[in-house]
């Protein structure tokens, strides 16, 4: 008798459960997700909250790769061979997440053609991203590279809307992601907010106009 195909995997049902190979975890802020150095035998996804990415140095320098929000990948270079966590993965704030086993992950890639294409999608938009931030690192200056995370957390380059206010990150982990001191990050800040480009209360709002510090034609102050 003819097998029958099971009925295809609807991802986002998929990924708000628990079950077989998949763990549904609430972590809450600054909780250590995984080092750098242990076994890497999973891949995450993030239902709600953020997530940091840190690396170290042999010197012990440490640097912040990525925040990743809700409905991101994280833990995926397992699926590639690695054996170790090439980094640490940290809640920024309170999160709920799913940890699914590599093995059933693998699966999943290559029997659910719906599932793989989200995997996909997720994969590029990291990779462009990387690229984008690898650029930045080398041709623009640390305020230019401050106000492109600023407009990226708050995703003003997604629509049309006149400001929006970033998810609760302080200075120093600003200085790792650009690559200078908290000093640095607190001076650009308070240069921004005297232009108008953010404005303070309890929260940081950015506005569209913080663009001009990223455009080609902008004097940046040194550093």
């Amino acid at each position: 008798m003819a097998c029958t195909r099971t009925t295809p995997v609807n991802p986002q049902t998929f990924l708000t459960k628990a079950g077989y190979g998949k763990t549904t975890l609430t972590s809450p802020q600054k909780q250590i997700l995984f080092s750098q150095g242990e076994a890497a035998e999973a891949v995450f996804y993030i239902q709600e909250g953020q997530v940091k990415l840190t690396v170290v140095s042999q010197q012990g320098k440490e640097a912040v790769v990525a925040i990743l929000e809700r409905g991101a990948f994280f833990g995926e270079s397992c699926l590639a061979g690695a054996t170790v966590r090439t980094k640490t993965a940290i809640a920024v704030e309170d999160s709920c997440l799913v940890r699914i086993d590599k093995d059933v992950m693998i699966r999943l890639l290559h029997e659910e053609p719906t599932f793989s294409e989200l995997f996909l999608s997720h994969l590029l938009s990291r990779n462009m991203r990387i690229q984008a931030d690898l650029v930045d690192q080398l041709f623009n200056s640390s305020e230019k590279r401050l106000a492109r995370v600023l407009l990226l957390l708050a995703h003003l380059g997604e629509d049309g809307k006149p400001e929006a206010v970033i998810p609760k990150i302080n200075q120093e982990t600003l200085a790792e992601m650009i690559g200078t001191t908290r000093s640095r990050v607190s001076f650009f800040l308070n240069r921004f907010r005297k232009m108008g480009f953010v404005h303070y209360d309890d929260k940081l709002h950015v506005h569209r106009s913080l663009f001009n510090v990223v455009r080609h034609d902008w004097c940046p102050s040194s550093g």
